[in-house]
């Protein structure tokens, strides 16, 4: 498959009320994101509801998260190609529809299957509003003007952060955990009829081929390794483990040398040729690697540890995601006027500090400390996002940028998935496997003398983290290098092979 050459797109002289769309088409996108950070951080809240009300298996309750998360990995790069072909607003508009169309189906999910099948069916929508948001912002906003886009897109992941959080425990507390899903309809709804009346298609139309075998081949390969690591963390190792464990390996080296040979690879490796992609690429799967599972790994030290109420614990973590929603446009400005490596690369280093005072939480830490950590941890993240999505959407010619943004989302949906399995199994080493899973999920509660056994464990899950941060921020640190080389190749040469 051949893709056009990039070719500037001519914008028309800009009219008065050029200005107020803009503003309107990125709150839009910023209602997409905020709904899709909603819906991560309230499901988790709902996790013990869910498993007591539809009877859900300990091994299956984790799977409401990660078939999610699975879903949209695998669809990220696709509909973002379905983007560059027929229209990146299009896509984005469709997201909402089936969005909207599977929470209502969470909402009237009535067992195990029906509520993880609607929940990959809603990952479905959320692939299609989270991989083509970025290149929606790229066609709307001129270089210049993106990383400042992209920090306020950073906004509204944490005010929605901030939103699960609040409304999920009050929801779960007093009304049904049902409703989690059915706000999203009417959200959903109004953030439709606004796409449809502000956002327009600017970019280029590209025909592009899909790559199902790709999708497979990775989709099964990460299924075989995160159902032997969901395993893993009720039982004991045993050879349908191994047998698990051993095929998605072998799936994921098929993986490989399918995409080394198709014309229209769901990762296109041509874009790798670029200088700064690939450690742009793989410090957003680290940074996802170390960091999603946070968010599990002090709640369930304040549930587990300390017994406060999940509506309690989740108040805590507020101030970080408040910080965090201040720091992002602030980041983004930083990435416009100084380049996106240096705010990406010393937001990392912030974060690992997080890191470190998360990993010596005691049995009896003042819950400032806790507190603390929450706002050093989002300042981080504010100054690390914006300028990390930046650095991708410079790099990639214009003709890309639904397959560049759905590749990044790809990369950070992978180390999503697989921090929260790592981070069970980690800290599940201190104690029972399925104990340490139901504390986990929230199903039970830790007995006094396991406690500091069980701290111990969240010190090991943190230190894991601190490490793979340490990774992502040696990575992007090596884009100054990058930088520094000669170009050695024209951007509108970077061609699908």
């Amino acid at each position: 498959m051949t893709v056009q050459p990039d070719t500037e797109v001519t914008r028309e002289p800009t009219p008065p009320q050029e200005g107020t769309r803009t503003s309107l088409a990125l709150l839009v996108i910023m209602i997409g994101v905020l709904m899709a950070a909603v819906d991560t951080t309230i499901v988790v809240l709902a996790l013990p509801e869910l498993e007591r009300s539809l009877h859900v298996s300990l091994s299956g309750v984790i799977w409401v998260i990660i078939g999610y998360l699975l879903v949209i990995t695998l669809l990220a790069t696709q509909v973002g190609r379905l983007g560059d072909m027929f229209g990146r607003v299009r896509m984005y508009e469709a997201g909402f529809v089936v969005f909207i169309v599977g929470s209502a189906l969470c909402a009237l999910a009535n067992s195990e299957a029906t509520i993880i099948g609607f929940r990959i069916l809603q990952g479905v929508g959320g692939a299609l509003i989270t991989a083509n948001s970025g290149a929606v912002i790229a066609d709307t906003f001129p270089p210049e003007r993106r990383g400042r886009a992209y920090g306020f897109n950073a906004v509204g992941w944490s005010v929605g952060a901030i939103l699960g959080i609040l409304l999920g425990g009050v929801i779960i507390t007093y009304v049904s955990w049902r409703w989690i899903f059915w706000i999203n309809v009417p959200a959903g709804i109004v953030a439709f009829v606004l796409a449809l009346r502000v956002l327009r298609d600017r970019g280029q139309r590209h025909r592009q081929s899909l790559d199902p075998l790709g999708m497979v081949t990775l989709g099964l390969g990460l299924f075989g390794l995160l159902w032997a690591m969901t395993k893993l963390a009720t039982t004991s190792f045993s050879a349908s483990v191994l047998g698990f464990l051993v095929g998605g390996i072998v799936l994921l080296a098929v993986f490989v040398v399918v995409e080394r040979t198709r014309r229209a690879p769901m990762v296109n490796l041509s874009l790798f040729a670029i200088p700064t992609m690939s450690p742009t690429m793989l410090a957003s799967l680290f940074q996802a690697l170390a960091n999603f599972a946070v968010l599990f790994l002090v709640i369930m030290y304040l549930q587990g540890v300390r017994d406060y109420s999940p509506l309690d614990a989740s108040l805590i973590l507020v101030p970080g995601y408040l910080v965090s929603g201040f720091v992002g446009p602030i980041g983004g400005r930083l990435s416009d006027r100084f380049g996106p490596v240096w705010p990406a690369t010393v937001g990392l280093g912030i974060q690992v500090l997080a890191l470190i005072i998360y990993a010596n939480l005691g049995l009896t830490t003042p819950l400032w400390v806790v507190a603390a950590a929450a706002v050093v941890n989002g300042i981080g993240g504010g100054a690390f996002f914006p300028a990390n999505t930046t650095a991708v959407m410079k790099a990639a010619p214009s003709s890309q940028f639904g397959v560049a943004s759905g590749m990044l989302r790809t990369f950070a949906n992978v180390g999503m998935v697989f921090s929260f399995a790592v981070s069970i199994l980690v800290a599940g080493r201190s104690i029972p496997h399925r104990e340490a899973f139901a504390i986990f999920v929230g199903t039970t509660h830790l007995t006094h003398h396991l406690a500091g056994t069980f701290t111990h464990g969240l010190h090991a899950a943190f230190y894991a983290s601190i490490a793979f941060m340490v990774v992502a921020a040696a990575l992007s640190a090596t884009r100054v290098l990058r930088r520094r080389a000669p170009a050695t190749a024209d951007p509108a040469s970077f061609r699908a092979p």
